[in-house]
């Protein structure tokens, strides 16, 4: 029997999910230094600002903050170095011809170990309107009252 390995969530990217519509997500790894995954271990990863862009060929996270490494001394690299993302040729040229057809946009949504190994969710993504992030805070809202009106008529 196969026994899955550990997911422990380390960011998540939520203006992604309020400022664009999450059409569908890829999962990557991610190319890092001793000190960069010791760093995220510790929690010092940023998702805020990040994007991701296809060049030559090969899929690559910019805006990415990850925290320099206490004890890393010398060994430590520029915190928002350009990363590169692991990901099968097909899915890269998939992912590509998607963005180049529909003016699509590729984000990274958060950042995890999968047992001991770093990976990232990339989503493909759609602009959201003004008036459409109102509406989904409208939605919330409204969600949100009608659940407080459920659990007080329950009591």
């Amino acid at each position: 029997m196969k026994v899955g390995k550990a997911i422990k969530a380390v960011a998540n990217n939520k203006k992604a999910w309020h400022d664009y519509f999450v059409e569908d997500s890829y999962e990557a790894g991610i190319e890092l230094f001793g000190t960069e995954v010791k760093s995220i271990r510790q929690g010092g990863v940023s998702l805020k600002g990040a994007w991701c862009a296809v060049e030559r060929g090969e899929l690559f996270v910019k805006g990415l903050h990850v925290s320099p490494y206490e004890q890393g001394n010398i060994f430590n690299k520029d915190p928002l170095r350009v990363k590169r993302l692991l990901m099968h040729k097909r899915e890269i040229i998939k992912i590509l011809s998607i963005v180049k057809q529909k003016c699509y946009t590729i984000v990274p949504l958060s950042v995890y170990f999968k047992g001991s190994l770093v990976k990232i969710s990339v989503g493909l993504c759609k602009g959201k309107k003004l008036y459409d992030k109102r509406q989904d805070i409208a939605e919330k809202t409204a969600k949100r009252a009608t659940e407080r009106a459920v659990k007080e008529f329950f009591r």
